[in-house]
């Protein structure tokens, strides 16, 4: 990806976020899709936003969470394409919270090879990829971010609306191994807070979809750090019956913690 490629990409995230701002913490008409999972016009708006602009980017295909009705066979002709989630964490924003995201990944046979978060109510963009660095982007100011040294106490970033028994189950091992400090969040944000050394720790033992994680492992990535299965391998995007992830934890690129936690699992 060009400079200036990456420059409109950019744009383009702030936008998309941008225009969910517009219905934040305001009257919206909340439906409920197939899978129970609430949608409001904000998703849509935010979007349209992006399946127009991303092909100008790179003119590759476009696979949304809010457009995903495409036959695997086609799927599974694409080389490259644009992995998209309008709006990740609808609950939160629903309950006007400011722990949403703008997600977009670039993903190349099957791995997410750069992605964009965007934080539209904190007015931050986190953006990077294996090999490419990490950066945040917040007031026209642009930082590195990296994951941190591991903490003591372990600081361990939970989601905020999905919670599962299997997740506690796991929390009671590891903290038989060491000390923790929970921390809940919603959306993708976790990710990010993980790549800008915020927390040390992201496991998830409830699903998630292609879409709230891609462009976010790819920035934990970019900071130094793991997105990995139970098994401990990375997650990826090829395409697949079914648009759920793996179970999966998030964390540095550290060893001794990459055994403890792996050695934890349910």
């Amino acid at each position: 990806m060009t400079g200036l490629q990456l420059d409109a990409l950019l744009l383009l995230v702030r936008q998309a976020g941008e225009a969910t701002l517009e219905y934040w913490r305001g009257e919206l008409d909340v439906q409920c899709k197939g899978d129970d999972s609430p949608v409001t016009a904000a998703d849509f708006a935010a979007h349209r936003i992006l399946a127009a602009g991303l092909p100008q980017v790179l003119d590759i295909p476009v696979l949304s969470e809010e457009a995903c009705d495409i036959a695997l066979d086609e799927r599974r002709s694409w080389q490259r394409w644009w992995l998209v989630d309008p709006l990740d964490g609808t609950r939160e924003f629903v309950a006007g919270s400011a722990e949403y995201t703008v997600n977009v990944a670039l993903i190349e046979q099957g791995r997410a090879v750069f992605g964009v978060v965007g934080v539209p109510a904190a007015g931050q963009v986190y953006y990077g990829g294996c090999g490419q660095g990490a950066a945040v982007l917040e007031s026209g100011r642009q930082q590195e971010i990296r994951v941190s040294a591991v903490q003591q106490p372990l600081r361990v970033a939970g989601s905020r609306s999905h919670g599962s028994a299997q997740q506690e189950q796991f929390m009671e091992r590891l903290q038989q191994q060491v000390a923790l400090e929970r921390i809940s969040a919603g959306s993708s944000l976790k990710f990010c807070w993980l790549a800008a050394g915020r927390i040390d720790l992201y496991p998830r033992l409830s699903p998630t979809s292609q879409w709230d994680t891609a462009a976010a492992q790819a920035v934990v990535e970019g900071a130094g750090g793991l997105v990995l299965d139970w098994q401990g391998n990375p997650l990826t995007y090829e395409a697949r019956d079914s648009y759920l992830n793996p179970f999966f934890v998030a964390l540095p690129d550290d060893s001794a913690l990459r055994g403890r936690v792996l050695a934890a699992a349910p």
